[in-house]
């Protein structure tokens, strides 16, 4: 954002920071703490708190250091009054969570989380820290709600690592789908407004959170891996019963002669050709991006036992028709194919979240290596996201009231 930008939205920029400002205990750190949030959206080359402090004149950077290490202030507290803006900005009762991650290059093995891993800003194992985060997609705008870095094993048990790098003593390791669960329930419980939820692979194979959306009343579009097995008719089931001999049988099985369950890459190959329509999904560079796409009811398998009836959803290009995507959708029979696919490519605006907040905010420019430190850039940063992206959604309204002129 140019200094001209700022400065023209500048009333409104105090607006939003007021909003977090009880957060910061002394006058000082909260007028530092807008500083930050100004460097973060202001145009330098690169957003850590040497080129921070400089942007914003400090003439060095000990106070913005302070900020993300020592000034007394909660980033899930900001976090929440974060929640709290995007729910009155966009809020949707159609709204949709995204559940992804991002990662972040780094050098050496101090910094909390770092480990050789695999890394999607590299495409390969590499060096660095992982974070996995959640975004929220309504009224034509895309906001991050939530972030939680992965703490690797080899981190999460090692007390010396832990302790040098502050990780508080209750945080345990968790995969990738459990921290997608812990923050959409606390989204749920802070009154997000939110109809679906969609991911990748990583997140559509792990059947918990599969079971707690569908626990929590809502939808879910989620992509899964071609070997996920369905039925194509619900199996029967034989519940425990008494034995008069040997071990007992405490949990439910298949009966006998049951169905076997397919991989739902065999499914879709059985489909006939008029199960499949030609859907536009999102608008590129070239126009409007369609694909093929066709769905069948199934019976997911949770467990190995049969779970609840849900779409099997399936994507296919155009110019590849052997290069497939498929996704398990729980949503009511009567939900349109066109409803599936919004939801299901809607799952790009966290990609665009985490593009904009690398290239605007400084996602990934902090140099810190505490917990704490790590937390308070990032949610910063998502607050800076936040506001730029909701200053976008207004410009965009003005621009789409204006009437059209007229043709000599």
């Amino acid at each position: 954002m140019t200094s001209e930008e700022l400065e023209a939205w500048q009333e409104d920029f105090e607006q939003f920071h007021a909003q977090f400002a009880d957060l910061f205990e002394r006058s000082e750190s909260r007028e530092q703490a807008k500083k930050y949030l100004r460097g973060l959206l202001a145009q330098a080359d690169r957003k850590n708190s040497w080129q921070v402090a400089e942007t914003v004149g400090d003439r060095i950077p000990d106070r913005m250091q302070r900020l993300l290490y020592r000034v007394p202030w909660d980033a899930d507290a900001a976090r929440d009054r974060l929640q709290r803006f995007v729910i009155e900005t966009v809020g949707d009762d159609e709204g949709i969570g995204v559940v992804d991650e991002t990662s972040f290059l780094k050098k050496g093995t101090h910094s909390v989380g770092v480990a050789r891993q695999y890394l999607g800003a590299a495409g390969k194992l590499e060096n660095g820290q992982v974070a996995t985060v959640l975004s929220y997609a309504a009224k034509g705008a895309h906001m991050f709600l939530d972030r939680r870095l992965y703490l690797p094993e080899e981190w999460a048990w090692n007390k010396q690592r832990r302790a040098e790098a502050r990780v508080p003593a209750e945080v345990r390791f968790e995969s990738k789908p459990e921290q997608a669960i812990a923050m959409l329930m606390h989204a749920w419980e802070q009154g997000v407004p939110m109809r679906w939820v969609t991911g990748d692979e990583v997140y559509g194979d792990a059947p918990r959170l599969r079971e707690t959306i569908q626990a929590h009343g809502r939808f879910y579009v989620l992509a899964v891996s071609a070997n996920t097995r369905v039925w194509t008719e619900r199996p029967q089931v034989e519940k425990p019963r008494e034995q008069t001999g040997g071990r007992p049988r405490h949990a439910p099985r298949l009966a006998q002669g049951a169905p076997k369950a397919w991989m739902v890459s065999e499914v879709v190959a059985s489909l006939p050709h008029s199960a499949w329509k030609r859907v536009a999904v999102v608008e590129g560079e070239k126009g409007m991006i369609t694909y093929h796409w066709g769905r069948v009811r199934v019976v997911e398998s949770r467990d190995q036992l049969p779970g609840p009836d849900v779409w099997l959803l399936a994507r296919r290009s155009h110019s590849a028709p052997d290069k497939l995507s498929y996704y398990l959708a729980y949503a009511p029979p009567k939900t349109s194919l066109q409803t599936l696919v919004r939801v299901a490519s809607t799952r790009y605006t966290v990609e665009q979240c985490i593009e904009e907040a690398k290239g605007e905010t400084g996602l990934d420019e902090y140099e810190v290596r505490f917990w704490h430190s790590w937390y308070r850039h990032i949610t910063l940063s998502m607050m800076a996201h936040a506001w730029l992206a909701s200053i976008k959604l207004r410009e965009q309204g003005k621009k789409a009231q204006q009437p059209m002129s007229l043709q000599a």
